[in-house]
């Protein structure tokens, strides 16, 4: 077992998916669910002759920040990507209706309970998004973690955490669109498709994955939070992400609504006024958008430290 107070101190984006899960609840709480003692591997992997990983490279676990039962689910990118097969997502899936019986057992003894002494789910996410060695296994788990998380609104908040090294892409990037919250590092990278990906269907003149600077100032945290995509922008250390969690639990669960960017009349009017301003923009660049949000000096806001960027940003409106 890693040393818990050291853990605080490690980056995030260069942590395990079993590292942050430890490191992101209270000393000594957490209780992992379905391990590798358990031996839940993918019968796809070994039908296909590939190695296999005794947890499919997802970690999950029950811990607690202050009173507050915490869910954990966190990916493990080195393995696969991240890729989410269908042992993978079951254990996703699980381990949200388990904190959702959890929630109603509670609700169920005591009505009037606070609360900060209900349940919430913390997705931990690196992954490309589906397994292709599973294929429609892979892409039926992605449809069944959402939902689940239909099922848990209202009920138990979701919570999404992107600041490994791999971010989150492919339909794991709906997935995580899909939560109550998103906190993101500037490191984290959150998409639909992977730069890669664009560059080899559109050709390097129309995105260079290499530039690194052109990578993150388009999926990368900063971009994101001015976007309004992430809510909350922390520093590169689990201690940050654990701290961010702990202030979300102190909310009811009625509150994490207003966190939300699908799920509702009001932002799918919003999401066709961004599609409306992207076409009248016809942006080349992500400090276009930058720039239109307020930002006279993206260039400047975009290499300030963190704390100056939270403090001096300004996110788009529409």
């Amino acid at each position: 077992m890693p040393n818990w107070s050291k853990l605080q101190a490690r980056s995030f984006l260069e942590s395990s998916a079993r590292d942050r899960a430890i490191g992101l609840v209270d000393e000594g709480t957490f209780t992992e669910l379905a391990g590798p003692f358990d031996r839940m591997s993918s019968p796809h992997l070994v039908a296909l002759g590939e190695a296999v990983e005794f947890d499919d490279g997802v970690v999950t676990g029950v811990g607690k920040i202050g009173q507050r039962p915490i869910f954990v689910i966190s990916q493990e990118g080195r393995f696969i990507g991240g890729a989410v097969g269908e042992v993978g997502g079951a254990k996703m899936v699980t381990t949200i209706d388990l904190a959702i019986a959890f929630a109603d057992e509670l609700k169920a003894k005591t009505p009037s309970i606070a609360p900060e002494l209900l349940p919430m789910v913390v997705i931990s996410f690196e992954t490309g998004g589906v397994r292709l060695h599973e294929s429609n296994a892979g892409l039926l788990a992605h449809a069944e973690v959402m939902d689940a998380f239909q099922r848990a609104r209202g009920k138990v908040p979701v919570v999404a955490l992107i600041g490994s090294r791999i971010g989150c892409f492919g339909g794991m990037g709906f997935v995580a669109a899909a939560t109550d919250v998103i906190v993101m590092s500037e490191f984290g990278r959150l998409g639909l498709t992977g730069p890669e990906v664009i560059e080899e269907e559109m050709g390097k003149d129309e995105f260079d994955a290499s530039n690194r600077a052109l990578v993150y100032r388009t999926t990368g945290g900063r971009h994101k939070y001015i976007m309004g995509d992430c809510n909350f922008l922390v520093d590169d250390r689990i201690a940050a992400f654990r701290a961010q969690l702990a202030e979300l639990g102190k909310l009811p669960v009625a509150d994490f609504e207003q966190f939300r960017r699908i799920g509702s009349v009001a932002l799918v009017e919003k999401q066709m006024r961004l599609v409306a301003l992207a076409a009248e923009m016809q942006p080349k660049d992500a400090y276009d958008v930058w720039r239109r949000a307020g930002n006279n000096d993206p260039a400047g806001l975009g290499d300030a430290p963190v704390d100056d960027f939270r403090k001096q940003a300004q996110r788009l409106s529409v």
